[in-house]
Formats: C-alpha cells, sequence, structure tokens
C-alpha cells in the first residue's frame, strides 16, 4: 500500500476554514453562518489525531483572534479545548453514525461559543440574547456535508 503525505490538503483546508470565517456578511446572514474553523479542526483531529492536535489548534485559534481582532488567546483557548476534547475520543467519534457525529459537533462547538461569549461578558461586549447559538446549529447541519468533502479529499490525495 503507498502512503500518502500530502499535509499541504490539511494546511489548505484549514487556510479555506480561515477565508470562510473572515468573510464579510450582510447582517442578517452573519447570525447563521456556520463555524468553519472547528468543524474542520475536530474533522481533522478525529481522522488524524496522530497529525492534528493541540499545537495546531492553538496556531489556529490564535490566527481567528487576529482575524476577527478578539482577545488574543480567547479563540485558541476554545480550539485548544475541542481538539483536545476530540482527540480524547476520536474512536468513539468514528464509530458514531453521522447523525450522533452532528450531536456531538454540536456541543463541541456550542462550547466553542460558549468561551468565546463568556470572554466577550468579561470585557462587557456582550449582548443578551441567545442568537449567538445559531451558528452552532447550523454547523451541525452542514456537518455531514463538511465529512464527506473532506474524507472524500483525504481519501483521493491519501492523506494519512
Amino acid at each position: 500500500m503507498v502512503k500518502g503525505n500530502a499535509t499541504w490538503a490539511i494546511y489548505c483546508s484549514f487556510i479555506l476554514a480561515l477565508m470562510l470565517s473572515a468573510m464579510p456578511l450582510p447582517n442578517g446572514l452573519e447570525w447563521g453562518w456556520p463555524e468553519w474553523v472547528p468543524m474542520v479542526l475536530i474533522y481533522w483531529c478525529m481522522a488524524l489525531p496522530h497529525r492534528v492536535g493541540l499545537g495546531t489548534a492553538w496556531v489556529l485559534g490564535l490566527l481567528v483572534d487576529l482575524l476577527q481582532s478578539s482577545y488574543l488567546g480567547l479563540n485558541a483557548l476554545s480550539l485548544v479545548l475541542i481538539a483536545w476534547i476530540t482527540c480524547l475520543l476520536y474512536r468513539r467519534l468514528r464509530m458514531y453514525r453521522m447523525l450522533q457525529q452532528a450531536l456531538a459537533v454540536l456541543l463541541l462547538i456550542a462550547l466553542n461559543q460558549f468561551i468565546s461569549r463568556w470572554g466577550q461578558a468579561l470585557s462587557g461586549n456582550t449582548a443578551s440574547n441567545l442568537m449567538y447559538l445559531l451558528p452552532t446549529l447550523v454547523s451541525a447541519l452542514v456537518w455531514p456535508w463538511l465529512f464527506v468533502v473532506l474524507r472524500s479529499l483525504r481519501q483521493a490525495l491519501r492523506v494519512n
């Protein structure tokens, strides 16, 4: 069996996720935009936990902090926590059906949103509504398609 080493595919997927998360959106659409970076991170931590882990999550989080002009380290903290949980449970997550995986993604991204909201609340920049959880639901709905696309990419390029 020929082993692939297309690390560039992993980095390109993260760059695309960063670009999608930084894309300017109209006011009504920004509430329903999926959390691309955490979803891609969850996929790669689940698929290749020996290649994508806490260090990758920390760097991605710092990049997201810079892109969103948020407090440096806030997104890094939440992405490291998500990566740690995913790497801890990757064998179990792989065995789940797609609906169960989407529910796990919903919980992980909700954790990401709670940590971000907590950091914003500490600075006094928070609203009182629960609209910030809408991207969590949208991310869970998008997860099956993202999973299929990234898995196909990983298999076609023999990323392992």
